[in-house]
């Protein structure tokens, strides 16, 4: 993220299934970390999965966002949009 220049600017939050993490910030992006129930709050169109050896197991549990149109971006290995 900080690489690539990514901030809360381009990136609104994150959001990560440890409860530790809730709360907190990316480093040196300032971009916070909610639980994943707020995805179901916020509804967003599309969202970045950057775990992409995860691909399936996340996809799996996020596969709600469909419910309202919503679509997952894996962009490791390659762009993938489903």
């Amino acid at each position: 993220m900080n690489h690539a220049g990514i901030r809360s600017d381009l990136l609104a939050f994150t959001v990560d299934r440890n409860p530790v993490k809730h709360g907190k910030y990316l480093p040196g992006t300032h971009i916070p970390v909610y639980p994943t129930e707020r995805l179901a709050v916020e509804r967003p169109d599309y969202v970045l999965m950057l775990p992409w050896n995860l691909r399936d197991e996340i996809s799996t549990q996020l596969a709600y966002i469909r419910d309202w149109g919503g679509r997952l971006v894996v962009p490791l290995p390659s762009l993938e949009v489903f």
